[in-house]
């Protein structure tokens, strides 16, 4: 199978290039192709000619989109739809990834794929408003909906916790937004079975088990054995540019559809330390 990975530079795209093996696989960042460019993008088509195209390029700065509508909006949604119709019109597959950030985090039990889009931030908006956008041009494609993403080569709320607990005794930890962590490691191997099993529509992918930031701080400098302290705050406290949802826990009943088990978040943590133990 001829894959190409778009987004291959990003957290993800690094742990899907790791991961991949046994297919033909294209890892591409945004200096090798923008999908803000319709040229570039038909022009990678043209040039690799995959089988499955993952988008996992995107401006995934929550609070930056606030700021940066139109850029969000440009990259998120309209490049995405872009992508979307370059697919299309080469007969190649496509797996979208998004977020739960597409939801408004009202409600008290996981989201299910079919709830209703209600995204609370621009982030969110622009994730929105591609999934129906891609899905209008490409209704066979695969969305992959996922959240509180974490793992090695870049910028994540482990690495955040790690950094800040090593310096400090105690740490004020948000506890009233609920979600799950989701190592990229597990994510991506998680991205290659659907695309081995030719999955369509939506499917919701996260570890298995649900936390507030505080329970994940909490846990990250337990198994790290640091000897910080950890106390829940509340997100009054901590006002962001972007409001994020108070609850976006997502439902595993789509990928236990496709046979597909999640390892709990916590067992992705301890290994998440271990792998950023041995890459440091």
């Amino acid at each position: 199978m001829r894959v190409t990975i778009v987004g291959g530079t990003g957290l993800l795209g690094k742990a899907l290039t790791r991961e991949w093996t046994g297919d033909e696989v294209v890892s591409l960042g945004s200096r090798d192709v923008d999908i803000r460019s319709g040229n570039q993008v038909d022009e990678t088509l043209q040039r690799y000619r995959p089988e499955w195209i993952v988008l996992a390029a995107a401006y995934t700065d929550v609070d930056g989109c606030e700021a940066n509508r139109d850029l969000a909006l440009d990259v998120n949604f309209l490049g995405a739809v872009r992508v979307a119709r370059a697919a299309a019109a080469a007969g190649t597959k496509l797996l979208f990834l998004s977020t739960d950030y597409v939801f408004d985090g009202q409600k008290t039990t996981p989201y299910e794929i079919d709830d209703p889009l209600a995204p609370q931030s621009v982030y969110g908006e622009s994730k929105a408003r591609a999934e129906v956008g891609i899905r209008e041009v490409l209704p066979e494609c695969c969305i992959v909906r996922t959240s509180w993403v974490f793992g090695v080569g870049g910028k994540c709320f482990p690495d955040t916790i790690l950094k800040l607990a090593s310096t400090r005794k105690e740490l004020d930890v948000v506890g009233d937004q609920q979600g799950c962590p989701t190592y990229t490691v597990d994510l991506a191997r998680a991205i290659v079975e659907l695309c081995r099993k030719e999955a369509v529509g939506t499917v919701h992918v996260t570890n298995g088990g649900e936390c507030t930031w505080f329970d994940y701080a909490a846990e990250i400098v337990r198994q790290a054995g640091l000897s910080a302290v950890v106390k829940p705050t509340t997100s009054d406290k901590f006002v962001r540019p972007a409001k994020r949802p108070a609850y976006s826990v997502l439902s595993s009943a789509s990928l236990t559809n496709y046979g597909i088990s999640m390892p709990t978040w916590q067992n992705g943590l301890q290994r998440y330390l271990q792998e950023r133990q041995t890459s440091s």
